[in-house]
């Protein structure tokens, strides 16, 4: 079989592609979260219907994923993911001249299924092509895309809407996901080590289920949902408290305060460092309090101790996720793949229902309201990873047992 090597053309050119690919995906994604107020303002709506712009899109996402990963096995890999960006992006412009609300959430749903095509194949075209020692550097640069695509889609957003409206805003997203898509598309290489199978969806829905089976996975699982549903609740609702009084900021500085998200990538790489050193168990513990640390922050008046506490969620929530994300890869037995796709589509969930019960909880009780129920999903969050800890703890002690008694005989 023949891999790509690091250090190739080749090799550059996937990692392009993927970096575009991420960048597309996640811009697209994340571009309506700024700009809520403005649709508040414009389709007349409260923020909890606002925030059905991103809900839908995550929630179809979530489901559509799992479909597309079986898909591909039959249908190949580059042709689904260049198809789904395309699409993606031309659902993405025609948004932009969406004449009401409803129109909008169509269009949203539609990109939601269309970007299902990428996030589901990737991983899985990565672990094809790439030669093993290379595959971490090549799948650093597309969660790098994917982290810079989510950054730059609520910036961009935010500043444009300012001076120009929310449509402009989401049509220049469009075009230049557009743009990434032709870079994906001519970049890269076709499949070579790809071997196309019949869709068995009995044996898929086996797979699930034996995955479902195991209480130490079923608890990442929820974990992840509890954890993008913090994060998408925080970044909803905090635009509609920094434009409101005391702070009365600009729809451009509003967007600018998104860039907190970069955070992420610092915080994804130091916390693989401090799991090295203390084990994946303490290291995920301190993330999700330095998570709940930063949240209660976010309830002081003072603009400045606001934003700090952004930060530390973020850098919080990055960190439990990548956490989280990996343990799942390693405690799943069998079919890893299938639980990579279990834990995004909960995680991907989570975001659609802590995005919109925020919002409830924002109409009834302002932004304490939605710091209770965020605080209320990281404590449960901790509880989950105390159950996770002792299941992992037992699993050590019989593997233990169970090897000194084979030792004996």
């Amino acid at each position: 079989m023949s891999y790509i090597q690091k250090g190739t053309p080749l090799f550059r050119k996937t990692s392009m592609a993927f970096f575009a690919a991420g960048f597309n995906t996640f811009a697209i994604l994340y571009c309506v979260q700024p700009i809520m107020p403005e649709f508040s303002k414009e389709f007349s709506i409260s923020p909890t219907t606002a925030s059905l712009s991103l809900s839908v899109t995550t929630i179809v996402l979530a489901v559509s994923m799992l479909i597309f990963g079986s898909l591909s096995e039959v249908w190949g890999r580059k042709p689904i993911m260049v198809i789904s960006m395309l699409a993606a992006s031309v659902f993405c412009i025609l948004t932009a001249f969406s004449p009401n609300f409803h129109v909008l959430l169509i269009l949203r749903t539609m990109e939601g299924i269309a970007l299902a095509g990428l996030p589901s194949i990737a991983m899985a075209y990565l672990g094809e092509e790439i030669e093993p020692r290379s595959l971490g550097a090549a799948m650093g640069l597309y969660i790098c895309g994917n982290s810079i695509g989510a950054v730059f889609g609520r910036v961009y957003s935010g500043l444009i809407s300012d001076f120009f409206g929310w449509h402009m805003a989401i049509a220049g997203i469009g075009i230049i996901s557009l743009a990434a898509t032709l870079i994906f598309w001519k970049s890269l290489p076709a499949s070579q080590n790809f071997n196309a199978r019949q869709l068995q969806v009995g044996k898929l829905g086996k797979t699930m289920v034996d995955h479902l089976k195991d209480p130490g996975l079923v608890c990442l699982f929820f974990m992840g949902f509890l954890l993008l549903g913090s994060n998408v609740a925080m970044f909803n609702y905090i635009a509609y408290v920094l434009l409101g009084k005391p702070y009365s900021l600009s729809q451009t500085v509003v967007g600018w305060i998104f860039l907190i998200m970069i955070i992420g990538m610092f915080s994804s790489v130091w916390t693989g460092k401090w799991v090295d050193r203390h084990g994946k168990q303490r290291i995920l513990f301190i993330n999700l309090l330095i998570a709940l640390a930063g949240v209660a922050m976010t309830l002081d008046s003072q603009l400045l101790v606001k934003i700090l506490g952004l930060g530390f969620f973020t850098y919080g929530f990055f960190g439990s996720h990548a956490i989280a994300s990996s343990w799942v890869g390693q405690r799943a037995t069998h079919d890893k793949a299938q639980a990579s796709s279990l834990y995004l589509f909960l995680y991907y969930t989570g975001s659609s229902v802590g995005g919109t019960l925020a919002g409830f909880f924002w109409s009834d009780f302002g932004w304490g309201g939605v710091i209770s129920m965020t605080a209320g999903f990281l404590a449960i969050g901790m509880m989950l990873w105390a159950a996770v800890s002792k299941i992992a703890h037992n699993g050590k002690k019989v593997r233990r047992h169970v090897g000194s008694e084979s030792m004996q005989h």
